[in-house]
């Protein structure tokens, strides 16, 4: 992860989305605490907001002014792995980065039910009330992008625009992980792992973030990573994942037409969840469809190719949102 566009003097999002003491903000405010006076003027015009779901508290950080783009994030990650993006949107956008329900200073209900698809997707639009709008383009990465398929499903009503990273469409995803010999249901060995009951007892928050390059990076993931719940972490999989006896498929295998833009970016170098998923993508979308395969970038695309993907996401924005 690079940090050249993160805007001068600091981490632009990442400390942002954490409570400077490492702590949770009291409950019942709108608005998380100030950030201390040590941090710079760009980092101070994050706000850290809340957005309630049916009493459960989701975190996000916003910034800058115009359409809404909320951000959603997957595993093992939280709000911070946009802040490179944000910055690159910001000027022309309101952009809102959330916690997932488990990770960061997002509420962490005990109950695995709590992390089933439908409550996933309300988050995303309760944190649109939040923001006092009707409606939002979306962009979700890994499990943010398979809840952000599912938003698009259930509220077409709230969605300007659909941005997916890494994530087939759930039709195809379902069909190849219908067929046992696939080698996308091969490389799926490690969601039913996580399936299995304890599975999170194998977690811990500086192995979640081996995955983060940037040295200055890395210290916010742990940090923000030993506030979340491992076990929630995990419900993500038991409640939506479409393997194992007792998970249902949740990702919309019957899913109706997409009536928005939809732009999707994958890194071809990704091994969890293959390039070939995205074949015939458009025939579910009735708007026009982008897709940008990425030759040498892995699962993290929007790190492994952040210039590329920061600018096709502003351009391609600013094309339907008639900013050019």
């Amino acid at each position: 992860m690079r940090v050249s566009s993160l805007l001068a003097g600091g981490v632009f999002l990442a400390l942002a989305a954490c409570a400077p003491d490492g702590t949770q903000p009291p409950a019942g405010e709108g608005e998380a605490p100030a950030e201390t006076a040590t941090e710079t003027a760009n980092v101070a015009a994050m706000e850290s907001k809340y957005a309630d779901n049916d009493g459960v508290r989701i975190h996000y950080v916003a910034a800058g002014s115009g359409p809404l783009v909320v951000m959603v994030h997957g595993f093992p990650d939280f709000s911070g792995s946009w802040s490179e993006l944000m910055p690159a949107l910001s000027d022309g956008y309101r952009v809102a980065a959330m916690d997932t329900r488990g990770y960061n200073l997002s509420d962490q209900p005990e109950d695995a039910s709590a992390y089933a698809m439908p409550n996933l997707v309300a988050d995303i639009a309760a944190v649109i009330r939040a923001e006092g709008r009707e409606s939002a383009t979306v962009i979700g990465h890994d499990w943010g992008a398979a809840i952000s398929w599912n938003f698009a499903f259930t509220h077409p009503e709230m969605l300007d625009r659909l941005v997916i990273l890494s994530v087939p469409h759930p039709t195809s995803f379902a069909a190849e992980m219908a067929d046992p010999e696939s080698k996308q249901n091969e490389n799926a060995a490690y969601a039913r792992n996580f399936q299995q009951p304890g599975s999170e007892n194998n977690l811990t928050a500086e192995g979640l973030a081996g995955w983060v390059q940037d040295p200055e990076m890395k210290p916010k993931y742990v940090e923000a990573f030993e506030r979340s719940s491992f076990s929630a972490m995990m419900n993500y999989y038991r409640m939506n994942y479409p393997s194992g006896d007792n998970a249902p498929n949740s990702l919309g295998a019957d899913a109706p037409p997409i009536n928005v833009p939809v732009l999707v970016i994958h890194g071809m170098q990704d091994t969890a969840l293959l390039s070939s998923g995205h074949n015939d993508t458009w025939e579910h979308i009735s708007a026009d469809t982008s897709m940008l395969m990425v030759p040498d970038a892995g699962h993290f695309v929007q790190h492994d190719a952040a210039d590329l993907v920061n600018a096709t996401i502003r351009s391609w924005l600013d094309i339907r949102s008639g900013q050019n």
